[in-house]
């Protein structure tokens, strides 16, 4: 299953012009995303607040991540305070898996942000967590903070951002995007050798596991005729014929 890592904005100095902070802001975004990942089997490692862009680009280089995801607000240039709205994605020049991403994304938001044709990606060679990650990165500025529509418009739809973004990311990874339910006890249930844990709903999809008859699982989502779950650790898709429910 994919993995990411998810970095909210460290930026505590940067304030909203309607009260609260950049770090503030993406990191309640960042805790919205989380049920909706989890829910669609793409598992993450996340920064902390107490990090920097610095430390957290550092993290994600320690690790083998499949995308590297900068959640921020922006701020306009001086002499422009307060008078720029819009939606920026942006990824890395020649980064195909980066521009895919960032293309998802800003596509996605056009359907929930007020003014759609303010939504882009573009590339940039200026921002760090775009160019000096190993990962493909996308870095999200959600709206500008310094102008009063777009931070209230930031508060209000956090929710709904939270949702889209993770939508986009279930797009890119070519994997179902499932809503959140609560986990049930399965076991395996099968008449013959091993059921397989696979990468995605498909019976071409790579094999991450193979659990023997009767070994307990937790089921946490259906997908249309297979199971999302958890097999000693190992998260991936299991057709639903073969697994009861029940401890």
């Amino acid at each position: 299953m994919p993995i990411i890592y998810l970095s909210p904005s460290t930026q505590e100095n940067n304030y909203y012009v309607n009260g609260g902070t950049e770090e503030e802001y993406m990191n309640l975004l960042a805790d919205k995303m989380v049920p909706y990942l989890e829910a669609s089997g793409i598992r993450y490692v996340r920064n902390t607040p107490g990090m920097t862009a610095a430390s957290s680009i550092a993290a994600s280089n320690a690790g083998n991540y499949d995308l590297h995801l900068a959640l921020h607000s922006n701020a306009a240039p001086e002499g422009k305070y307060g008078q720029v709205r819009g939606i920026l994605v942006f990824h890395y020049p020649g980064s195909q898996p980066g521009q895919r991403a960032a293309t998802i994304l800003a596509n996605n938001l056009k359907a929930i942000y007020p003014l759609p044709n303010l939504v882009q990606a573009r590339s940039t060679t200026s921002i760090g967590e775009v160019r000096r990650v190993r990962a493909p990165a996308a870095f999200l500025e959600l709206g500008y903070h310094d102008n009063l529509e777009d931070a209230d418009w930031i508060k209000a739809n956090l929710d709904a951002a939270a949702r889209n973004i993770v939508l986009s990311l279930a797009d890119f990874f070519d994997v179902p995007f499932l809503a959140p339910e609560a986990s049930r006890a399965g076991r395996v249930d099968v008449e013959w050798g091993v059921l397989n844990i696979r990468s995605r709903p498909d019976l071409n999809a790579a094999i991450l596991a193979q659990a023997p008859d009767g070994a307990p699982l937790t089921i946490l989502n259906d997908a249309g005729g297979w199971y999302l779950v958890n097999y000693k650790g190992t998260v991936g898709y299991a057709m639903d014929d073969f697994v009861t429910l029940g401890g």
